[in-house]
């Protein structure tokens, strides 16, 4: 029998009280939607626009700045906020948006949010009331309503039930949770550190095996890609165009959701007619999008392996060319091929690249035989950092499940006097 066991079987065997959120909490506002027995007490906040939540933020603050979302701004200090710290152990959800569980003990600055304080601090732990409500969050999520920005009806917030074991009990069990949760951070900082170093692997081959440097001890030479090849540009294609059937196609955004660096199966087609009026790329042929809203992916390419022909909309380029395909694509992906667009692309909100932009970019060139084998060893290098890609974040999300179950087991007890 493990500590917590022995804990219920010494203090409560027969169960623990349930109660109401409304019970053990205040809030930080009468809500109009609530009954006024439910709010006999709350607590006033005066609440920070986004914006100037994020204006206030300082190195080295001791303040929290409370967002609405999962990400905070950072800290703050006294002398920056003033009359807008707060100093409190709170359980807050955001007024507006995707619901989110915070907790926090000490002095801060709050976002529009729905803040709640524990009414007993001799009946009801604040973490614990945090880690039962994070229990609940697919609930909490469920009562926010509306079109535009969700909100949460704090009338169903209010009639959560909960439980309330013996406050030992409680302390043991968030002492536990803690540990988890620290673990938990701990592990999956690891796994993200480790596909940042794998990403940083993989960018520093591409920049080394398409430099000038390389070029040359293969035979080879620096050029514009306008004397290497043709950049066409794609035409007219809607997302509405796109069907399960037909001939293979693809419509510029997907090269951003969808696909890696190759193509060799359409994940879309379109109407056979439709496809013999638009421009075609051919196997071997790289399609670089023309167009983002994030200059980050203003010249992004795929190459096409795929048999037959591919239909291509438009915002893109289909560059036709006499180089390795995978060595041509890994060209658009190479740091000093980045750097060399920053001053091609026009646009203020969205970005653009022209097709003679794009044929005065110099890139280096080995000769065939080079080309081929840096094609292929780039290609399997990034087939590894795709196996990666997909793996961390599984064992992450696994991870992140199984924590999920323990504190559900910890936080579910039988009521007391339940039918």
């Amino acid at each position: 029998m493990n500590k917590i066991e022995k804990l219920i079987q010494e203090l409560c065997p027969e169960g623990v009280q349930h109660k109401f959120l409304w019970q053990v909490t205040a809030w930080d506002k009468r809500f109009n939607a609530v009954e006024n027995h439910k709010q006999v007490k709350f607590h006033k906040y005066t609440y920070v626009l986004a914006a100037n939540l994020k204006s206030l933020a300082v190195a080295g603050g001791d303040v929290k700045l409370l967002s609405t979302g999962s990400d905070s701004p950072g800290w703050t200090t006294v002398e920056m906020a003033g009359d807008l710290v707060v100093d409190a152990e709170i359980v807050a959800i955001p007024w507006g948006g995707k619901a989110v569980v915070h907790y926090f003990r000490g002095p801060f600055v709050t976002a529009d949010n729905r803040i709640a304080q524990v009414l007993e601090k001799s009946e009801l732990s604040t973490k614990f009331l945090y880690y039962v409500m994070l229990g609940k969050l697919d609930e909490i999520e469920s009562f926010y309503r509306g079109s535009g920005i969700r909100h949460p009806d704090m009338s169903k917030v209010l009639d959560l039930r909960i439980p309330v074991p013996p406050l030992l009990l409680q302390h043991e069990i968030v002492s536990i949770l803690d540990k988890f949760t620290e673990l938990e951070a701990e592990l999956e900082a690891e796994l993200e550190a480790e596909l940042e170093a794998r990403k940083r692997q993989f960018n520093y081959f591409v920049d080394e095996l398409t430099s000038a440097g390389t070029a040359s001890r293969f035979g080879g030479h620096t050029g514009p890609l306008g004397d290497l090849g043709e950049f066409v540009r794609g035409s007219g294609l809607q997302k509405s165009d796109l069907s399960e059937e037909g001939a293979p196609a693809l419509h510029y955004g997907q090269i951003f959701t969808y696909y890696k660096t190759k193509i060799h199966s359409a994940k879309s087609m379109v109407a056979p007619k439709l496809a013999a009026s638009i421009r075609q790329a051919e196997h071997g042929d790289v399609i670089v999008a023309a167009t983002s809203e994030n200059i980050e992916d203003v010249c992004k390419s795929v190459v096409w392996l795929g048999q037959g022909d591919l239909a291509v909309g438009g915002e893109t380029y289909i560059f036709k060319h006499e180089l390795d395909p995978l060595y041509a694509t890994y060209l658009f992906r190479s740091s000093d091929f980045q750097y060399q667009k920053l001053s091609h692309i026009s646009g203020t909100k969205v970005k653009r690249v022209s097709g003679k932009a794009l044929e005065k970019m110099t890139v280096s060139v080995p000769d065939r035989e080079a080309q081929v084998r840096i094609g292929s060893f780039l290609s399997q290098l990034e087939d590894l950092l795709g196996d990666v890609n997909e793996g961390l974040p599984a064992e992450i999300q696994a991870r992140r499940k199984q924590y999920g179950y323990y504190r559900n087991k910890l936080l579910t007890f039988k009521e007391l006097d339940a039918a």
